[in-house]
């Protein structure tokens, strides 16, 4: 489908004719998604930018503002805390957090105001600490290290 289009021939002809050559090639049998509806069409209403949107949903891309992200990012970091494996862990992962918290406080926010303020370390790791000296009902007990023991 790489040939030019020649002179004297009419547009419309030319391209019935590739499409009349490449169904009798097969290259259009079997093709993904053939013969069933396209997804979300009939359920959204229109939306010029869908294509973009399905792309950045499928590449795992997402455009918040810098301070809607951290705030993100931060959440999934104390949800993340109680399945840390050692307190260093969750040391280094409060720290790194709020280290990105606090370049956010000292400059002007690009987006929304953050409302966040650096966790307090100590407090998140005795936390975790508690978390684990209880362990869940029907779960291994933590060896002397805080890992699950085997029983």
């Amino acid at each position: 489908m790489t040939e030019r289009k020649p002179p004297g021939v009419s547009f419309e002809s030319w391209v019935d004719r590739q499409i009349r050559e490449a169904e009798s090639r097969g290259e259009f049998t079997e093709l993904p998604g053939a013969g069933k509806p396209l997804p979300e069409v009939t359920d959204t209403p229109y939306d010029e930018l869908w294509w973009i949107k399905r792309k950045m949903a499928r590449e795992g891309l997402s455009v918040l503002p810098p301070t809607l992200a951290l705030r993100k990012e931060a959440e999934d970091v104390i949800a993340a805390v109680p399945a840390a494996r050692s307190e260093r862990a969750v040391r280094r992962m409060i720290e790194d957090v709020n280290t990105k918290i606090r370049e956010v406080m000292f400059k002007p926010p690009p987006g929304p105001p953050l409302g966040l303020k650096p966790y307090d370390v100590e407090k998140i790791v005795q936390e975790w600490r508690t978390a684990r000296e209880s362990p869940a009902p029907g779960g291994p007990e933590p060896d002397e290290r805080g890992e699950p023991g085997s029983t």
